[in-house]
């Protein structure tokens, strides 16, 4: 990926080795082994609301009060300039689409943690993987989430990783339309099996809109470099619903999907970048996913 040029966004909050506590997983989950599983497989998603995990489970009392306080390698401070490009691209994407609706543009900020964090969403670990808070509007990552990217998912590559950023600025780009608080108010009515339902389309569309992101970018400042496509496919593909399970369990539940299978992911992150239209990731009004 061709970022090195690009332009620097003034909204990444640095908070790494800032000192939080690491949060203890024993302590206050419920269901003994069964509980640590689905935290497990929560943690590998993107797009994870920590409050989601964090109610009902005691608080997640703090057992190891280790400080997360260190110097950040040369590797990570230029992945921390990569991550300021990628940002300041979806900034320079969403404004002008934003405003042919008529509507302004809010950028999110994006902060960088090691360990451990506190969002308007409750207290979050690096093992949850990237995330979204609505509450501040804010897009939180520990630079320690793209090794678990190319080790543990094979996802290895700098457009993987941008991917994995303009997916959670899609999830601010559904809560300025109201998508999120719509999709948030219909899951509290509807069953369980129908509330996943509903986040598995919210969850494509933001991949959706990824793609709407890598498409704008390529045209703005051809951005993207042989394999790059494949890069992305890649990360979605490693990140579905379908293959997660199969890997931490041994079989496959359909009904309990949250962010939908590789198959869907990749489909609909290809639908973005070929389209390069907000119209075209209408996820809720398909009955093809």
């Amino acid at each position: 990926m061709r970022w090195e040029r690009g332009r620097r966004s003034q909204n990444v909050e640095d908070r790494r080795g800032s000192g939080m506590p690491r949060m203890g997983m024993g302590r206050g989950l419920k269901g003994g082994g069964l509980g640590t599983i689905v935290l497990v497989l929560v943690a590998m998603y993107f797009g994870v609301d920590p409050s989601a995990l964090l109610q009902g489970t005691g608080g997640g009392m703090p057992v190891d009060t280790e400080s997360g306080s260190r110097q950040a390698s040369p590797e990570e401070d230029r992945l921390a300039d990569f991550i300021s490009v990628v940002l300041a691209d979806t900034e320079d994407t969403w404004h002008p689409i934003f405003q042919k609706m008529g509507k302004t543009y809010e950028e999110p900020k994006l902060v960088l943690f090691s360990g451990a964090v506190r969002s308007a969403c409750g207290m979050a670990q690096a093992a949850m993987g990237p995330f979204y808070c609505p509450g501040d509007h804010k897009v939180y990552i520990d630079l320690s989430f793209y090794d678990d990217l190319k080790r543990r998912f094979k996802a290895p590559g700098d457009f993987a990783q941008a991917y994995v950023i303009a997916h959670e600025v899609g999830h601010h780009v559904q809560t300025l339309l109201g998508i999120s608080e719509k999709v948030h108010a219909e899951r509290r009515r509807v069953s369980e099996v129908e509330g996943n339902q509903l986040s598995v389309r919210q969850e494509l569309q933001a991949d959706c809109l990824a793609g709407v992101w890598a498409n704008h970018a390529n045209k703005a400042r051809q951005v993207l470099e042989e394999g790059d496509v494949e890069e992305a496919l890649g990360a979605a593909t490693a990140i579905g619903d379908d293959r997660l399970q199969k890997q931490s369990q041994g079989y496959v539940s359909p009904d309990s999907f949250t962010h939908g299978s590789s198959a869907q992911r990749v489909r609909w992150f290809k639908t973005g970048l070929l389209e390069g239209r907000l119209a075209a990731c209408n996820t809720f009004q398909t009955d093809s996913l």
